[in-house]
């Protein structure tokens, strides 16, 4: 049985306290659709770029961008494979929250199978790792150095079958997404469950925790630029030891760096939000429309499938045929999105 030890100190309840208080305001706010759609869009290249870059891609934000827009670029193909994984891996989690679906083995082990695809062998990706696991510093000119050594295989299905039984009790009980999630984040790098992705994997079910328990803050923060800003101090607060049964059990000093990175890149998603729902010289505050939740709904659907119909939209928002209809026209009305083929073969589109 998992049983993580932790404190929660007055750092991190301080934290915790702010990050609620900003959620309140970043759900208020109120801008323009077209602001919230690249902010969204700017959240999901900048998570891809920095979750990558962690682990050493060499792509730059530019060409992450350009590939989110299905563009051809000069790159490596490893590289061009891990951030267009990533890029599916955080879909695959919209769609597990939209459906709500539970957190199972089978939900992490395909986070994996997207983030690995095509840059590990098809018997590694998806499939827990059946040999010993290092985590090696190699620095030019000095030897090869061994970190940190993962808990035996045989042991790997046991371990996380036990996390993720942790997480689905907590969703039962008040504590904090936060707390849940950088908890889940650090254990499945300690657990070092697979072959290779264990990071991108870790921070993909951190995400996946928190968008689940409410705390996706409409989808426009990147907690992993947090990281990528400073590497050293990352890998320096994960702290995992030099083998999983001799590191710190004490999740305390961890889930300290956690929710600061977590506040500071939600006080930055304030910040925009503050701005571009100022007034400003010359607009015309009358027109500014703003969209329900089911309007935004639609939105994220169309985000990850690129088309929709009406009579999916019945389905995504469990309405009847006639409101469907209405948030459609009204959608389009904005300028937002546009109708292709006529008919009973109509669908919608992003503009």
């Amino acid at each position: 049985m998992f049983k993580p030890k932790y404190e929660l100190t007055n750092r991190i309840v301080k934290m915790l306290i702010a990050i609620a208080e900003a959620r309140s305001v970043i759900e208020r706010a109120k801008i323009l659709p077209k602001h919230e759609l690249r902010l969204r869009r700017q959240a999901l290249v900048r998570m891809s770029h920095s979750s990558t870059a962690i682990e050493g891609n060499q792509l730059n934000i530019y060409e992450v961008e350009a590939l989110l827009g299905r563009k051809k670029i000069d790159a490596p193909e490893r590289d061009i494979f891990e951030v267009q994984n990533y890029i599916k891996a955080l879909k695959y989690i919209e769609e597990i929250v939209q459906e709500k679906k539970q957190i199972t083995e089978k939900v992490l082990l395909k986070i994996h199978k997207l983030v690995t695809n095509k840059t590990l062998p098809k018997e590694q990706a998806g499939h827990y790792r059946t040999s010993p696991v290092y985590v090696v510093s190699r620095r030019l000119g000095l030897p090869s150095e061994v970190m940190y050594t993962g808990p035996e295989a045989k042991k790997v299905s046991k371990l996380c079958a036990d996390l993720i039984a942790w997480i689905a009790e907590r969703e039962k009980e008040d504590i904090s997404p936060v707390i849940v999630a950088g908890i889940a984040h650090q254990e499945i790098a300690a657990i070092h469950p697979f072959a290779d992705g264990n990071g991108r994997t870790a921070r993909a079910m951190a995400t996946l925790i928190l968008y689940k328990q409410g705390y996706d803050f409409r989808k426009l923060f990147a907690l992993e630029d947090f990281y990528n800003q400073d590497r050293q101090n990352y890998y320096k607060a994960i702290n995992l030891g030099k083998t999983y049964f001799e590191r710190s059990v004490d999740f305390t000093p961890w889930l300290e760096y956690f929710a600061l990175g977590f506040k500071e890149e939600i006080d930055n998603v304030k910040n925009k939000l503050a701005s571009l729902s100022a007034w400003k010289i010359g607009d015309d505050i009358n027109s500014q429309i703003y969209l329900d939740a089911d309007q935004m709904k639609i939105l994220d659907f169309l985000e990850r499938l690129g088309r929709v119909s009406v009579s999916e939209v019945v389905d995504i928002l469990g309405c009847p045929k006639r409101t469907a209809q209405f948030h459609l026209q009204r959608l389009k009305k904005i300028g937002t999105i546009k109708q292709v083929g006529k008919g009973p073969a109509s669908a919608y589109v992003l503009k």
